[in-house]
C-alpha cells in the first residue's frame, strides 16, 4: 500500500529535506506539502487518505500549539509528528500531552530523521535522546492556566497580549508609555506566575485557553497586530 504524508512547514528548503527523508524511509511514498495551517486544513478537507502529518510548531499566524490543536480537531485520528527547531524537554512534554506521535528536532541528520519517521509509522512514539520527562514539571491543563492568568494584573495582561503578538520590549514600552526596564520587570513576573521561562512557552500556555475572554473579563480589548508592508 502506498504511504501518503503531509508536510506542513513554511520553509521550502526544510520541506524538501523532509521529503528526502520520507523517501529514504519509504521510496515510493507520496508527499503533499503545505506552507501554512490554512493550506494544510484545505488539503485535509480534500484528501482523505493521509497516513502521517509532519508539522513545524513555529508556523506564521499561530501561537504555541494553536496550529497543532486546529489540525487535530479537524482530523483527530490522524497521527501527527512535530518536527521543530525548539529543543526543550518542556515543549516535548507539552506536545506529547496534546497527543502527538513523536517530536523530531530539526537538527537531526537525514538518516535519523528517516528512521524516526519509519518508527512512528510502525506504531512507536519517537522522542529525542535528550528528552528528560522526569525533569519536566507537570503540564498545566486549561483550568490551571486560567487560574494562573487570573493572578496577573491588568497591565501584565496587556504586556502578555503584546508578547503573544510577537512585539519587542521597546515596542511594548512605547505603546504602554513606560520604560523598557518596567516592561522587563512585568515579563519576569508574568513568566513566574505562569511557570514558564520563555515567550514561546507563554504562548503555548495561552493556546490552551480563550485568552480573548480573559482579556474581556479584565476589561481589556484584544488588539490584533497591525499588518505591515515592506517599503
Amino acid at each position: 500500500m502506498l504511504e501518503r504524508f503531509l508536510i506542513v512547514d513554511d520553509h521550502p528548503l526544510f520541506r524538501e529535506a523532509l521529503q528526502n527523508a520520507i523517501h529514504l524511509a519509504f521510496p515510493v511514498a507520496e508527499t503533499l506539502e503545505a506552507s501554512s495551517i490554512d493550506e494544510a486544513r484545505k488539503i485535509l478537507e480534500a484528501e482523505e487518505n493521509i497516513d502521517l502529518l509532519l508539522l513545524d510548531l513555529s508556523m506564521p499566524g499561530t501561537h504555541g500549539f494553536e496550529g497543532l490543536l486546529a489540525l487535530r480537531r479537524q482530523r483527530p485520528r490522524l497521527p501527527v509528528v512535530i518536527v521543530s527547531g525548539l529543543e526543550d524537554s518542556r515543549i516535548v512534554a507539552e506536545a506529547l500531552a496534546c497527543g502527538v506521535a513523536g517530536f523530531i528536532p530539526k537538527s537531526v541528520r537525514k538518516p535519523e530523521l528517516a528512521s524516526a519517521i519509519r518508527n512512528v509509522m510502525n506504531g512507536m512514539v519517537y522522542v529525542p535522546e535528550w528528552y528528560a520527562p522526569d525533569q519536566t514539571p507537570p503540564v498545566n491543563d486549561s483550568v490551571g492556566v486560567a487560574a494562573r492568568l487570573k493572578t496577573l494584573t491588568p497591565q501584565q495582561l496587556r504586556v502578555l497580549e503584546m508578547l503573544r503578538q510577537g512585539k519587542l520590549n521597546k515596542q511594548i514600552a512605547h505603546e504602554l508609555s513606560v520604560g523598557e526596564t518596567t516592561v522587563k520587570a512585568h515579563i519576569t513576573e508574568i513568566f513566574r506566575k505562569l511557570n514558564v521561562h520563555s515567550r514561546t512557552m507563554a504562548a503555548m500556555q495561552l493556546a490552551k485557553v480563550d485568552f480573548a475572554a480573559v482579556l474581556a473579563d479584565a476589561g481589556i480589548s484584544e488588539k490584533r497586530p497591525r499588518r505591515t508592508t515592506d517599503a
